[in-house]
């Protein structure tokens, strides 16, 4: 295979245009989460484990949402490449309604048995206590979060990057405020301590819904959706197209949701101080790879859209080169970590053990992180644009529940390894899924087109 790279200028500053928003999308709301966790690390290690481990569960309900998203998007993005408004604005009327159902779910588990969610992923009376009462409040959250996200995830692949960014920049200062005010009590507010970080996230996806909602169904004229368009129930062929093509990458993250949370319950049941450390590298984590986010995000829908206007060499050429980008912001994230994270640990209450864990732990996210943006790029862009998802549902199956998590957590809850090697077993399907993904497009087997709708 000939490993030439896209020179064409056109390309690249396609890429950035999608690219920049994302990366700073990401890196706002991981600075949001940094901040969250800096105010909780104030009031100890207890109320920071027990937000962490609570957001596991909303945690798995957002990569559900992606999941749908995903799916959504590699339609929308070869309908968009083929000029075909209509379907894109049936796979918008879809996305949104899988989104509703998942939502109702979830918020019923939540309403139901918040204290049997936490008891899935600790043991500890006091972290269980404090995990309640966060999630006694994001029970409100999971529908305006929900829709408002997919919303805004699905026009960028209409070439509306900006929408996202702009929401994420009213979140961040209205999160921000939120939190201080009730986690401390300040400005006559009562002091909620944990539960005022839910609700500070609360009052900032409310912000988030109506800004969104209010510029897909009002004032855009790109797309042109109207609530008028979500009245009719998509078409039998079009259903069928989608779970050839979108069904797996539901499934698939729906899986890897799960799977995430496996490794937080193993991580949960190694104690507090594991759990506070790791939720520390995770905010470090995020930090440092939202470029490649943006890159992930920007080659899904690039190579979606070329695929969907039949230029498959030309997909080829591009695919090689998200693959060569992902290694050189791989290794810029992971010196990244190396250099910001020891430096954050100072912000945090936390006990000289639990910090020098957490200076351990940072090294072993850097290795982590190097091969984390490979395969991101791969499953999440170009192997998923190119419409190669039920290859990426059986590797992230696979990987994960074959070999991760239950070499994660035979070394961590029988054998009791010490956390940083138990973290690398947990993540050991980063390092495999890389070498497997990058196979697959060397192969040139990952392009199939979503042309079967259009010619009914």
């Amino acid at each position: 295979m000939r490993w030439g790279i896209t020179r064409e200028k056109a390309f690249y500053q396609k890429v950035f245009t999608i690219m920049l928003p994302v990366a700073l999308q990401q890196a706002i709301n991981s600075g949001v989460n940094m901040v969250d966790t800096m105010m909780l690390g104030q009031l100890g290690e207890i109320p920071l484990s027990a937000s962490s481990l609570a957001n596991q569960f909303y945690l798995l309900f957002t990569i559900v949402c992606m999941g749908i998203v995903g799916g959504a998007s590699v339609l929308a993005a070869q309908f968009w490449g083929a000029g075909d408004k209509e379907r894109v604005r049936e796979t918008f009327n879809l996305a949104l309604k899988l989104t509703l159902l998942v939502s109702l779910v979830f918020t019923v588990l939540t309403a139901l048995f918040s204290q049997q969610i936490m008891l899935i992923y600790t043991r500890e009376t006091a972290v269980i206590e404090q995990g309640v009462r966060y999630l006694s409040v994001t029970v409100f959250i999971f529908a305006i979060h929900g829709i408002g996200f997919v919303a805004a995830f699905l026009m960028r692949t209409v070439g509306n990057s900006r929408l996202g960014l702009t929401v994420s920049v009213i979140s961040f200062f209205v999160n921000i405020a939120a939190n201080y005010i009730f986690i401390f009590g300040r400005l006559g507010a009562p002091q909620m301590g944990i539960a005022g970080a839910a609700l500070g996230t609360l009052i900032a996806r409310s912000a988030e819904f109506l800004i969104t909602v209010i510029y897909v169904f009002i004032i855009d004229k790109t797309l042109g959706l109207r609530l008028r368009h979500l009245r009719k129930n998509p078409s039998p062929p079009f259903i069928k197209n989608y779970l050839r093509l979108g069904a797996p990458v539901l499934v698939s993250d729906a899986l890897l949701g799960l799977g995430g949370n496996m490794i937080s319950i193993v991580i949960g049941h190694m104690g507090s101080a594991i759990v506070a450390a790791n939720a520390i590298c995770m905010v470090i984590d995020r930090l440092c790879t939202v470029v490649i986010h943006g890159v992930a995000i920007a080659s899904g829908i690039v190579t979606g859209n070329t695929v969907g206007r039949g230029e498959r060499e030309k997909a080829m050429e591009q695919g090689r080169t998200f693959y060569l980008l992902s290694i050189v912001f791989g290794l810029f994230g992971s010196l990244m970590v190396l250099l910001i994270g020891p430096m954050t640990i100072a912000f945090y209450t936390l006990t000289a053990e639990t910090a020098a864990l957490t200076r351990q732990m940072m090294v072993i996210y850097a290795v982590i992180v190097f091969f984390q943006c490979i395969q991101t790029v791969m499953t999440k862009g170009v192997l998923r644009g190119g419409g190669d998802t039920r290859f990426l549902m059986v590797a992230d199956i696979l990987f994960l529940w074959l070999v991760s998590i239950p070499l994660g957590a035979a070394g961590g809850l029988l054998f009791h390894w010490p956390a940083g090697l138990t973290v690398i077993c947990l993540r050991i399907d980063y390092l495999i899924k890389s070498f497997w993904c990058v196979t697959r497009l060397k192969s040139g087997k990952w392009i199939y087109e979503a042309n079967d709708y259009h010619n009914q």
